[in-house]
């Protein structure tokens, strides 16, 4: 039946024309040597695991598959809140020693005793995740789905050679997570907001709107708090930087800390609130309870999300509603992103100086179009130099931190607010960071440096007891 499309006998001897000859080759000239290229060489692929080191981990899931279904079936789960640490351990060596040997299956003794621990934290802890929130030079965790987890150290991503068994044993862990709190995460709920014990930040979401496996992201707190002195060795501000921010906390500016997302805002604010007097009140509203505040007279709010039935919601305006009705010196608003904007600058102008909150901006005159904009969100209509006007007389100081290309958090702005100039707010830059290059290594050189601007709340410092010596103020050359 394909007979029309064969070809024929004398379609297929068809004359063939006669070549031309050949032309002379032309001797090529000497080329100029190549100019460099002015784009940088690409980077190499992340190198995969070596096929005898996966298949031993393939192999070593696999025995601690079965034996954590060994476990389920031979604890007394009812019993696990009251076994010590110690005792849990034994009996889980114990299990596993009967089902490995039952198996047929020899291990060394530091892939039983690697093997003890995971079946631990499987039962006790986080299941792989474990390992990594107990490694103090990770400060984030991020799960793209059951076989790839991301670390970040020191400000770069690199991706871990730890690994969940399958999406069933990740959704378990996201489940034990933020069941702990209260919280909730399935189909009809794919995404959620959670802390860990120790406090790090939890975000979670799942399939179906998570299209690859859930996706987990982790912001791990230091245990030790962060001090100012700590930020300064770190390079994050400057010593001129840090007395002026002292005099301005404890004057009882009001702040705010702007910055994009993992700039170290709240690491900011911790530090900011170590200039706070023990003897004042102070009041945290935050959706995520995260601030570790190091004075005494603390008291910590934090928001819920409604229930299954859409009812049970209390969002953070209604606790800043609340706040005001408990008799506080200072409220602290772990990140303004709503309605409550307009709770939270009525506050400040009303007899609660001192106040603190974050929002995520590029820079100080973003962070006012921001504040401006979730004014109009709140669906509150105000002139345009109202709503300026309030804000210019709420807020004092704008911090902004922002996290550099090397990975580097630093302070690179101080900027005041001075009041109005006719519709506009008129600001002033005190500190910024002066960029100058990058060095061999690819890590950015620098410096800080006042900007000639004295202070606008200089006698306010004085009267108050900070007479910061002018020369803070006075432009460095690198």
């Amino acid at each position: 039946m394909f007979s029309r499309y064969k070809k024929t006998a004398t379609a297929a001897a068809k004359p063939v024309k006669a070549e031309k000859p050949p032309e002379p080759k032309i001797a090529p000239s000497a080329d100029p040597a190549p100019k460099p290229s002015l784009r940088r060489a690409p980077q190499p692929a992340a190198p995969r695991p070596a096929d005898k080191e996966r298949k031993r981990k393939e192999r070593m899931a696999e025995i601690k598959l079965d034996l954590h279904r060994s476990l389920l079936d031979n604890l007394n789960l009812a019993a696990l809140d009251t076994a010590t640490e110690a005792d849990l351990r034994q009996e889980i060596s114990s299990i596993a020693s009967e089902v490995l040997e039952e198996k047929g299956i020899v291990l060394n003794r530091e892939d039983r005793a690697t093997l003890t621990q995971e079946l631990y934290d499987e039962v006790k802890g986080l299941g792989p995740l474990e390992t990594l929130l107990k490694d103090d030079t990770i400060n984030d965790i991020l799960v793209n789905g059951p076989q790839q987890i991301f670390v970040e150290r020191d400000g770069k991503l690199e991706l871990s050679d730890v690994t969940f068994k399958d999406e069933k044993h990740l959704l378990r862990i996201i489940d034990k997570i933020v069941s702990a709190v209260g919280r909730r995460v399935d189909e009809s709920n794919p995404y959620v907001d959670a802390r860990l014990a120790d406090g790090s930040r939890f975000n979670a979401m799942v399939p179906p709107i998570a299209v690859d496996g859930s996706l987990v992201s982790i912001r791990k707190f230091k245990k030790d708090k962060l001090g100012i002195d700590d930020l300064i060795s770190f390079g994050a501000f400057s010593e001129e930087m840090a007395a002026y921010l002292e005099a301005a906390v404890a004057t009882r500016l009001n702040i705010i800390v702007s910055g994009g997302t993992g700039s170290g805002k709240t690491t900011t604010l911790n530090a900011l609130s170590g200039f706070i007097d023990n003897a004042e009140r102070i009041l945290t509203i935050e959706d995520t309870a995260e601030l570790q505040l190091q004075q005494t007279h603390v008291g910590r709010m934090e928001s819920r999300p409604p229930n299954v039935e859409g009812k049970g919601e209390v969002s953070p305006r209604d606790c800043l509603k609340n706040a005001l009705r408990m008799r506080p010196d200072r409220i602290i608003v772990g990140e303004t992103r709503g309605e409550e904007v307009i709770d939270m600058l009525q506050a400040m102008n009303t007899g609660h100086d001192g106040s603190m909150t974050t929002i995520h901006a590029n820079n100080a005159r973003d962070a006012i179009s921001r504040l401006e904009n979730m004014i109009a969100m709140a669906g509150i209509e105000m002139p345009l130099k109202a709503m300026r006007s309030q804000i210019a007389s709420a807020v004092n100081l704008i911090v902004q931190a922002s996290r550099l290309q090397d990975g580097s958090r630093r302070m690179v702005s101080i900027t005041e607010i001075t009041g109005m100039e006719g519709d506009v707010i008129s600001m002033q830059e005190v500190f910024r960071f002066q960029r100058t290059g990058l060095s061999p290594d690819n890590k950015i050189v620098g410096h800080y440096t006042g900007t000639g601007v004295r202070s606008n709340f200089t006698e306010r410092f004085r009267l108050w007891g900070y007479d910061l010596p002018p020369s803070i103020y006075e432009p460095v050359t690198g």
